[in-house]
Order: structure tokens, then C-alpha cells, then sequence
């Protein structure tokens, strides 16, 4: 019991020692880190709010502002460190040691950053785009670092490793989405007169887009029928709702011109 009471009077002799030495020092190192803390944030939103108000995307003013914070945080906390005798040298070291183990265990996950930061600085999308990549399609509403979150028409959030997104083919159509239909009419139909009555049938659809009109003629010829397309632009959020009133509204139109929509026929001859 002597022998503990001894060793626990030994160290708080230490820590009294060490704390009158050094009081100034921690004291000083304390001071630097908070007043390093709120400079750091100030900074960060400084910088975020200057790139947003010339109208940077908003993903890659968040990040730069992020960046910058942590930046001047690091450089806070060497200056800390130094100000107590602490030499940040070895600390790095056994820093970047680490660093290059955890790296070699997180490929996948480092893999997904890298291609994050390359997607928010190079800005194939922005939020509020509609992409199609990956075999999905959606609206984006987020672009963080290791992913990207989709919305599609059925309000599913669609999660994609951006490591999948960087180097594959991607559809950007902006705020808007295609939809592309095909109808067969007989080949004694007059071709102006269904195509005057199929634009008077899209044009009663809404959701359509004012700036980009309607394209419709004649795509191919089928062995039963003039196969004629139909491209429009429409709100991505009621893709299959405006597609399905298309088709209602062309076929109810073909029908009230009396425009033949014939079905596949086969003549067979016994010999």
C-alpha cells in the first residue's frame, strides 16, 4: 500500500511539474486551437458562399468550402503541436504509414472518392439533371463523395457508387427526359393527313416540354405498316404517366380518322 501511495505521489509531482513548465505553452496551444477552429470555419464559409454567388454548383461550392476548412485546420494543429515541443515530423510519418495500409484495405471505398471529387470538379451532372447510367435513370438529387442519389418517377432513391459512373457511357438530358413512341398505320393511309393527326393528338398532352417541339414522321416500313415515330421532351418525374396519355390520345385520334392500324397478317399457300 506504501509502495502505490509512493509511485501515485510520483506522478503528481510529474503532472505538477510538467503543468507549471508547460502551463504557458498548453495554455497558448489551447488558445490556438479554438481561435484556429472558428478562423477555419469562417473561412470555409466564406469561401462557399462567394462560389455560390457567382453561380457555382452548389456541390462543388460545398466541397471547396469543406476542403478549404480542413486545409486550415490541419495547419492549425501542427502550430498547436509545435507550440507545446511536439514534433509533428515523426507524427506524419507514422501518419502516411498507416495511411498507405488503410489505403491498400479500401481500395473499392478510395476508388468511389476519387471518382466523386473527379464528377464535382469536372461536372458531367449537377443536381436536378436527368442522367441514365448504369442501366437506371432518374433525376439526381444528390452528388456526395463516395456516391450518387437518383429519384426516379416512382420516388425510389437510387444509390450509385460513382466508381461505377466515371468512364461509363452517361445519358444527360438535362431537366428533361425523351420518350420516344412508334405506330403502324396501313400502307394506304396518306402520310401528311396521319401526321397532321397525330401532332393535334400530342399536342393535347400536358407535361411537354415549350422549348423543344414534338418530331414525328415516318420512322421505317414494316412488312404490315408504315411504322411512324414519335419523339418528345417531358418532365422525367411523370415519364410513364405522359407516355401512357400519348398513346391514348394517338390512338383515339387515329381512330376518330378513320386511319387503319393493321395487325401482323401471314399468307400461307399449300402446294
Amino acid at each position: 500500500m506504501q509502495e502505490e501511495l509512493q509511485q501515485a505521489q510520483a506522478l503528481y509531482d510529474t503532472l505538477i511539474e510538467y503543468a507549471v513548465t508547460y502551463s504557458f505553452q498548453i495554455a497558448g496551444a489551447l488558445v490556438i486551437l479554438l481561435v484556429g477552429w472558428w478562423i477555419a470555419a469562417k473561412i470555409g464559409n466564406v469561401v462557399e458562399n462567394m462560389m455560390v454567388g457567382r453561380n457555382i454548383d452548389i456541390t462543388l461550392s460545398r466541397f471547396t468550402g469543406g476542403a478549404s476548412k480542413l486545409i486550415v485546420l490541419g495547419l492549425v494543429i501542427i502550430i498547436a503541436l509545435g507550440n507545446i515541443g511536439i514534433s509533428v515530423t515523426p507524427l506524419i510519418a507514422a501518419v502516411g504509414a498507416v495511411g498507405l495500409g488503410a489505403g491498400l484495405a479500401i481500395q473499392g471505398m478510395l476508388a468511389n472518392y476519387a471518382a466523386g471529387f473527379t464528377i464535382i470538379i469536372t461536372r458531367p451532372f449537377v443536381v436536378g439533371d436527368t442522367i441514365q447510367v448504369c442501366g437506371v435513370a432518374g433525376v439526381v438529387d444528390k452528388v456526395m463523395l463516395p456516391y450518387t442519389i437518383l429519384i426516379n418517377e416512382d420516388n425510389v432513391s437510387i444509390q450509385i457508387p460513382n466508381k461505377l459512373i466515371v468512364g461509363e457511357i452517361l445519358h444527360n438530358s438535362a431537366t428533361q427526359m425523351l420518350i420516344e413512341l412508334e405506330i403502324g398505320v396501313a400502307y394506304s393511309s396518306d402520310i401528311e393527313t396521319v401526321t397532321r393527326v397525330i401532332a393535334e393528338a400530342v399536342n393535347t398532352v400536358d407535361g411537354l416540354s415549350e422549348e423543344k417541339a414534338p418530331a414525328i414522321g415516318v420512322d421505317s416500313f414494316g412488312d404490315s405498316s408504315i411504322n411512324f415515330g414519335v419523339r418528345v421532351w417531358a418532365d422525367p418525374n411523370r415519364h410513364f404517366e405522359i407516355r401512357y396519355a400519348l398513346n391514348a390520345a394517338i390512338f383515339a385520334a387515329l381512330q376518330r380518322a378513320d386511319v387503319d392500324i393493321p395487325f401482323p397478317q401471314r399468307e400461307v399457300r399449300m402446294l
